[in-house]
């Protein structure tokens, strides 16, 4: 009888789900998440071990990612409700661990090199675990801060496009700095999404997840790697 009877609540987003549907969404999400960080891993050590990204530099650098990840957005975003959108996301995250694997590279060449990605690795997860928390005992409709949200991420990949070809590390470090604070925003309210029923694609979630995760640990790494690396 309480399998068949069940709660809906009519959310902000003009969607009703079930507690357990939102559920459902939540755990299917995590489940991807975590499965997409091996494919991440996998392709930072293979372009770690061969060097294969470290001429990506400047410009070629920067289309080569750009074009890569809209391009990889998009045909998850197409397949998202069919059977071939994990595997499209995996080859996503396989794709993002090796555009990764030039900073980790850069990182490694310092004598604590592995203690600093360990420690952005932990910081990372402690920023998720700490946004996965308030998530759950927020109350707030936190969809409004969305636009904000949006419109900082937009300011900041202007703001790195530009600091490409400038190769300012103040402004590198300006930039990771407003990006671990914009992105672990973007955590909160993407599951906040999720939790409340604003998204119901797991796909989808685990994409808007993930984005976040490499961006913080990214930036992280970068200003790690500026204020503590020791070389040899």
């Amino acid at each position: 009888m309480s399998e068949q009877v069940q709660t809906l609540d009519t959310t902000s987003y003009g969607q009703v789900l079930s507690p357990s549907e939102r559920n459902k969404v939540l755990r299917n999400t995590y489940w991807l998440l975590a499965l997409s960080l091996l494919p991440t891993v996998a392709g930072a050590w293979i372009g770690v071990a061969t060097g294969i990204t470290a001429a990506l530099t400047g410009f070629l650098g920067l289309i080569i990612f750009l074009g890569g990840a809209f391009g990889f957005i998009y045909a998850i975003e197409k397949t998202k409700n069919s059977a071939a959108g994990v595997p499209v996301l995996l080859g996503f995250t396989f794709f993002m661990g090796l555009m990764l694997s030039r900073l980790i590279a850069m990182v490694l060449g310092f004598k604590n090199g592995s203690d600093l990605v360990m420690t952005a690795f932990a910081g990372t997860a402690g920023v998720f675990f700490v946004m996965a928390s308030l998530a759950t005992v927020i109350k707030r409709d936190l969809s409004g801060m969305g636009k904000w949200l949006f419109v900082g991420a937009i300011v900041l990949m202007v703001g790195g496009i530009i600091n490409v070809f400038v190769g300012s590390s103040t402004g590198m470090i300006v930039i990771s700095m407003l990006a671990i604070g914009i992105f672990s925003a973007y955590m909160l309210y993407d599951i906040k999404q999720i939790i409340d029923g604003g998204e119901t694609n797991y796909i989808s979630a685990t994409l808007a997840l993930y984005l976040d995760i490499v961006n913080v640990f990214q930036s992280l790494l970068a200003l790690l790697g500026i204020f503590g690396g020791e070389r040899e």
